[in-house]
């Protein structure tokens, strides 16, 4: 099987601008989560999220901002270091390498260009149709974000985007990882990437009753597997991978922080919001990215959860977890970023997977923060508010998202030294 590896990663999220800050952030147990700062907040339940810590204003001039909408500005500033990250050039037409004709992009969002919908049917209700955007459509557009990272990048072999509620960037992921294998492409870049903290989809979350609404405590809202938790926190972010085969980044010298080594996709088919309290899904998804990977369970030493600090969620994945490794998970260390950096939707996936990735390069879990009285009897081992060490040798490591709808899609990735 042609292996495929991981050459360039770049994020920003509510824990910091580039992908240094994020992930030092998260080894600290950082809370990216603060309370809304603006008027339309104070009539909601919710007051909470976990907003971007540098907002694309300071990143991107603001005439080319004005043409894109919010969660497309994030996916360009990731991409743009992931792909910095790998050895190109973000502004060049051409460049070596890189064959345009041989490169995807996959790059998903679970919502798309909510700001840009909403906020141009303010300005016709309020000032009338002649003062909508004639930019709308393309910015609000749920490919938005993928078909701008193509424009820039010049990706010919392909723009996709899968859309599966909080598992579309661990969707995104798996589609390029298929299509590499089956040789009709060499490169891709793929994630994810999410901006919907807004008054609309804050009061639906609420009225849901999802949401946490410690609004008094910000940084100690999302707390996965704590008996306290009364949901999750609301994300936004990107955040962006270069895969490419091992052959292509051989030839070109680039640096390998692993591999992709599987991915796993089952549907639940029986709720709508709810998963299967059976978890039968959720583990199924697990087993297949592992035999995909071509490992044991034992291979697997860390999980990076859905862990999203929702009562039936939580409970229902770490049964999931212990089915889906069976005995080897008396050797795996899990945790759940979502108590740092909120749940960035259909971001969330490829924010976790990146977590994973350097889990393993490191060799340190970032820790589950605000676990203070953890539910009993879950069976699963939780980095508890301290990262937590992983052994020396080879590594494997799983990421879950499960989304609305059902759909759950497990990612294995590998710090194997597959570089000599």
């Amino acid at each position: 099987m042609t292996e495929i590896v991981i050459t360039g990663i770049g994020a920003t999220t509510p824990l910091g601008g580039d992908l240094a800050s994020t992930w030092a952030g998260m080894l600290a147990g950082k809370s990216g989560v603060s309370r809304i700062t603006e008027e339309w907040a104070e009539e909601l339940p919710v007051k909470i999220a976990a907003s971007v810590a540098v907002d694309p204003s300071e990143v991107i001039e603001r005439v080319k901002a004005r043409r894109l909408d919010r969660s497309t500005q994030l996916a360009l500033i990731a991409a743009q270091e992931a792909w910095t990250d790998a050895g190109f050039d973000w502004d060049a037409e051409e460049q070596d390498g890189v064959d345009s004709q041989r490169l995807i992009v996959s790059l998903a969002s679970g919502i798309g260009g909510l700001h840009s919908l909403l906020n141009n049917w303010d300005v016709q209700r309020d000032k009338g149709y002649r003062r909508v955007s004639p930019f709308t459509i393309p910015m609000l557009m749920a490919n938005a974000p993928a078909a701008n990272v193509g424009l820039q990048v010049h990706a010919k072999a392909g723009v996709h985007t899968p859309v599966s509620a909080c598992a579309s960037s661990n969707e995104a992921i798996a589609l390029a990882l298929d299509q590499l294998r089956l040789g009709r492409a060499e490169m891709a870049v793929v994630g994810g990437t999410e901006a919907t903290i807004h008054p609309l989809p804050l009061a639906a979350f609420g009225q849901m009753q999802a949401l946490s609404r410690r609004n008094d405590e910000p940084e100690r809202a999302s707390r996965p597997w704590d008996v306290d938790r009364d949901g999750f926190v609301m994300g936004e972010g990107s955040a962006i991978l270069i895969i490419e085969t091992l052959e292509h980044a051989k030839a070109r010298g680039a640096k390998i922080y692993g591999t992709l080594a599987g991915a796993g996709i089952t549907a639940d088919s029986h709720d709508i919001v709810q998963p299967d309290p059976s978890g039968e899904g959720q583990f199924g998804a697990m087993k297949k990215a592992i035999a995909d990977s071509g490992l044991q369970a034992s291979d697997i030493k860390h999980v990076n959860a859905h862990g999203t600090s929702t009562p039936q969620g939580d409970v229902t994945e770490a049964g999931s977890i212990r089915y889906g490794l069976g005995k080897a998970v008396d050797g795996c260390v899990v945790t759940s970023t979502k108590s740092m950096t909120g749940h960035l939707l259909g971001g969330a996936g490829a924010l976790e997977t990146v977590a994973s990735v350097l889990a393993l390069r490191d060799r340190m879990v970032p820790p589950t923060i605000n676990l203070e009285n953890q539910e009993p009897d879950l069976g699963i081992d939780i980095a508890a508010n301290v990262a937590r060490p992983l052994p020396s040798g080879d590594l494997a490591a799983v990421n879950n998202s499960f989304g609305f709808g059902g759909a759950n899609v497990a990612v294995v990735v590998t710090n194997a030294n597959i570089t000599e």
